[in-house]
């Protein structure tokens, strides 16, 4: 199967695709770091490197495989944690056309499309209904559903919305779990090297092997691992970090130490959290604006910490600086989520 990825970002769902078993082919990203992340990981597909709005059409000849366009369009404006432009009035709320334009000029066998469970809840639903019926227009049969990815191998609670559209009247099942139990974040991160706060050193040995099976299926095969970058926390931050228990948030840290903020109930839930190492992550959103606690240490999570909780091997490369770094692994969709999501998908297909 062929496959086109719009909104690309860092290429978590093109490597889930790839691991399916799908020959991704074109993609499109216009943030130029993502981009050139993107290219470092994916040197063989054809990036298209600007604004998915001026882009015509998909720019491929017939094809004797089938034919799948996926990707998501920008997320914030729906998610449930960002409650000021969470309306019909942000514009990056409606770049979901841009991807119906294309599946109507394009006309692929399958579509999937993905984004926050938040969108389901927007304007009381009526964005992810007229979503839905925008790719009715186009004959495509549709299933959809909310996913958990620590159901499909992830060590980590993030729940994503995806649809899965058929042009030849096929109705996907969404993908049952492919593990029985949860991952913890102690079996997805304890090999790697423990690090100051600030960390910038690259590479640096494992800190121990492969003790789980999950580690095994991301380790590089070397004795070294790069992305050992930690956002350098100004010392009253890291002192705060010191009252945090694993489980625990902000609530457990002094008021006398919190008095840049005006008002308790400015912090939610995810401030100031320190993972618990028996239980899968929290989201990895913006990681380092929530101050996400390592489990152990007294300092927020590296790049390559992050990534591997959201199941991306050590030898994926992210560019640009730390901060860009840190929002591209955010931003993307788990690989072995969307791995799963496709394997679905290409079991449907073989009906045809």
């Amino acid at each position: 199967m062929i496959g086109v990825d719009l909104f690309c970002g860092a290429g978590g769902m093109t490597l889930g695709a790839k691991l399916a078993g799908i020959d991704v082919v074109f993609a499109v990203e216009a943030d130029p770091h993502a981009a050139e992340t993107y290219s470092a990981n994916h040197p063989e597909v054809n990036l298209f490197q600007k604004d998915v709005r001026s882009l015509s059409q998909i720019p491929l000849c017939a094809w004797q495989q089938e034919t799948v366009l996926f990707g998501g369009p920008p997320c914030q404006g729906f998610s449930t944690s960002n409650q000021r432009t969470r309306n019909r009035k942000n514009r990056d709320n409606w770049m979901f056309r841009e991807f119906v334009r294309l599946a109507k000029s394009w006309r692929p066998d399958w579509i999937v499309f993905e984004n926050v469970k938040g969108i389901a809840e927007t304007e009381h639903g009526d964005f992810l209904e007229l979503i839905l019926q925008s790719f009715r227009d186009l004959k495509y049969t549709l299933s959809k559903g909310v996913l958990n990815a620590s159901k499909f191998g992830v060590p980590q609670r993030r729940e994503r919305l995806f649809v899965i559209g058929s042009r030849h009247g096929i109705n996907v099942p969404m993908p049952r779990a492919t593990v029985r139990r949860s991952i913890p974040v102690k079996r997805a991160i304890l090999d790697l090297p423990d690090l100051p706060n600030g960390a910038n050193v690259d590479p640096l040995p494992y800190k121990g092997p492969a003790r789980s099976a999950y580690v095994r299926q991301l380790r590089n095969g070397d004795e070294v691992v790069s992305g050992n970058l930690v956002t350098q926390n100004a010392s009253f931050v890291v002192k705060r970090y010191k009252y945090v228990n694993q489980g625990g948030n902000w609530e457990s840290i002094p008021a006398r130490l919190m008095k840049n903020y005006r008002r308790n109930y400015e912090c939610h839930t995810g401030i100031y959290h320190r993972l618990d190492p028996k239980q899968p992550s929290v989201v990895i959103g913006n990681y380092r604006k929530n101050m996400l606690i390592h489990p152990f240490e007294d300092r927020g999570l590296s790049v390559r910490e992050a990534a591997r909780i959201q199941s991306f091997p050590d030898c994926y490369r992210f560019e640009g600086s730390i901060g860009f770094q840190q929002q591209q692994v955010a931003n993307a969709v788990p690989p072995f989520l969307a791995k799963a999501v496709f394997a679905t998908l290409l079991r449907a297909s073989h009906e045809l």
